[in-house]
């Protein structure tokens, strides 16, 4: 199991049912709608038996008209028909007709709704689900892969629509039926309904002890879907590089091994319902048999009615059908269950950063950054970055150097609070960043990230993703200012263009500019450029300068620096090495004082 959230305690065996049941209170007139329509379905289905025996004693038999059904309803029937045996075999038919619609017409209702709330439970956890993954830290996906995350928000939250559904309708109606059945059995003839529930402690056993050894296998089958997923998700994302490599045969014998890994564990449960669910049903044809033994004797012998053998007859079907039924729930309950603390799990995960309550928003920023003896380590035994300090001053450019793995891209990321300090202070206008509103904080500080990330939509929705609503004057300035509205209105549809996914559909030097203009259209006072222009020729570079001296004119800028250009341009100069200040000043400054300097600015940048 790959996500984070591993980490969170795991749901006890009752827990897992109820954490989503719960979730029913949200639509109870829905609910009790599903339930009138499952206790009349069944209230119709234990009349009916009754009908039968009376329609065999005394309209086919010899039996008194008035034999074993209430007085005011013999008294109800039309003494024409009390002397037509035919007509009254007719009428009973009919009566059994309508009876089947109305038990229909319950059974419509019972469906209809529980499937609204199913599908209301299943709306609710995608979206709290997602919600959460969006606010988790970078730590939890750090550890996390998406092939996991997605199985648990698709196939995970499917099998707890059916939980909250159908199978609930079907156990309670089940449990429902079995004990109004018992009743009726008991009632008719205690002696052998004792014999015909003799095979019913075996048959609750069987499907106790088979829930209870389905489920954790079910959390393997789900566990290595999870895998399977992650490793078609990341083969698909990274197509290019697999053929570019010539590693079609390998990629495939990679998913072959997971996929088998699943097939075993599948075929696992295949083997545990193929053995379980026909000893169920070996146990329900016990009950019949006997009754049928039993029952016969009593017939010939006269103790009982034909229709009342008929009718204890169809009573023990109905019975043993909700067992039966139970039987065939019980495998997808127990995937149900460990599905539940798979979502779960991540739904009470903690996020590493999150605002306190009464935590104040950020106030409308200048742009000064300090950073305090700031330290940050990814695990206990990696420390990134150690004891950094540094000012810079509203509107000043800070040129990031350093080997790779010196902590220059952890350094950035501690500024909007992607991750938290270990240890010292990140200060933003003399404010600790971890004393104000997340939201605050990265609406006054844009980031150009390394590996420029596109949604597969329009430039337009691209440009302006980091506003609600942007005009379309709005993206155009910014298209233009990152050098960008010349290519964009080449495309056929313009502004209006899709993007492929990850945006590949462009060059690595539109994507990069795509991913500038998205950052200024929010007019960011701090603004973070990872490796900005690293993408694109020295003329596009060129070009992009140009218009970002104008842009950083009254920002604060940090920017690592993979050019001369840039270094030339900054106001100060930090050079990490290991993670700790190897020098902080001027490049005249540098130059004397520094040989890593010398040697990163004559070896390592581009000219």
């Amino acid at each position: 199991m790959a996500a984070a959230a591993s980490d969170q305690p795991a749901l006890s065996g009752l827990e897992q049912y109820l954490r989503p049941l719960r979730l029913l209170r949200h639509h109870k007139l829905t609910v009790v709608g599903a339930y009138v329509g499952t206790i009349g379905q069944t209230i119709v289905t234990l009349i009916i038996p009754q009908f039968v025996k009376w329609i065999v004693d005394s309209g086919i038999g010899e039996a008194p008209l008035h034999a074993g059904i209430p007085r005011w309803v013999a008294d109800a029937i039309p003494p024409a028909l009390a002397t037509d045996k035919m007509g009254l075999v007719v009428a009973s038919v009919t009566m059994l007709l309508l009876l089947s619609f109305v038990r229909g017409g319950f059974t419509y209702l019972a469906g209809v709704n529980s499937e609204v709330v199913s599908q209301s439970v299943a709306y609710r956890l995608r979206n709290a689900l997602y919600g959460k993954l969006c606010s988790l830290s970078f730590r939890f996906h750090d550890r996390s892969t998406a092939g996991d995350l997605l199985s648990r928000a698709a196939q995970d939250v499917e099998r707890l629509r059916f939980l909250t559904g159908r199978a609930l309708l079907g156990i309670v109606n089940a449990l429902f039926l079995m004990i109004a059945t018992a009743a009726v059995l008991f009632a008719m003839d205690p002696l052998l309904a004792i014999l015909a529930m003799l095979v019913i402690p075996p048959l609750t056993w069987q499907a106790w002890t088979f829930a209870k050894a389905y489920r954790p296998l079910s959390m393997e089958i789900q566990k290595q879907l999870g895998v399977l997923t992650t490793v078609l998700e990341q083969n698909l994302r990274g197509i290019r590089v697999v053929k570019a490599f010539a590693q079609e045969k390998a990629q495939v014998g990679a998913y072959n091994t997971a996929n088998s890994v699943w097939f075993e564990h599948s075929a696992d449960a295949a083997r545990m319902r193929s053995v379980r669910i026909p000893l169920l049903d070996l146990l329900a044809g016990l009950g019949s048999v006997v009754v049928v033994y039993f029952g016969g004797r009593a017939v010939i012998n006269q103790s009982l009615s034909l229709g009342e053998l008929l009718a204890f007859m169809t009573y023990l079907a109905q019975l043993i059908m909700p067992i039966r039924r139970m039987g065939m729930i019980v495998p997808f309950v127990a995937m149900a269950g460990a599905s539940s603390e798979r979502v779960f799990e991540v739904l009470d995960t903690q996020s590493a950063i999150a605002d306190g309550d009464g935590t104040p928003p950020l106030p409308p920023i200048r742009g000064d950054i300090e950073f305090d003896r700031v330290s940050f380590n990814y695990t206990p035994a990696n420390r990134a970055i150690t004891e950094v300090s540094f000012e810079l001053k509203a509107g000043e450019i800070l040129a990031l150097l350093g080997a790779t793995g010196s902590g220059k891209s952890t350094l950035i990321n501690l500024i909007p609070r992607f991750y938290e300090a270990s240890g010292g202070r990140v200060l933003i206008d003399g404010i600790d960043v971890r004393d104000v509103q997340l939201h605050s904080l990265r609406r006054q500080v844009a980031s150009v990230l390394q590996d420029p990330v596109l949604f597969a939509t329009s430039i337009r929705e691209n440009i302006g993703f980091g506003l609600d609503n942007p005009d379309q004057d709005r993206i155009v300035e910014a298209a233009k200012a990152a050098q960008a509205h010349d290519f964009i209105m080449e495309m056929p549809q313009q502004y209006d263009s899709r993007v492929g996914e990850r945006g590949t559909t462009l060059s690595g030097g539109q994507r990069q500019r795509l991913s500038i203009a998205r950052a200024l259209i929010v007019n960011p006072k701090i603004l973070i450029l990872d490796d900005a222009t690293s993408s694109v020729d020295t003329e596009t570079e060129r070009l992009i300068q140009a218009a970002l001296d104008n842009l950083m004119a009254d920002r604060t800028s940090i920017v690592i620096a993979q050019r001369l250009s840039t270094v030339r341009r900054a106001d100060k100069i930090l050079l990490l090495d290991k993670g700790r200040v190897a020098g902080l000043g001027t490049h005249r400054d540098l130059w004397e004082s520094s040989s890593i300097y010398r040697s990163i600015y004559e070896g390592q940048l581009q000219r």
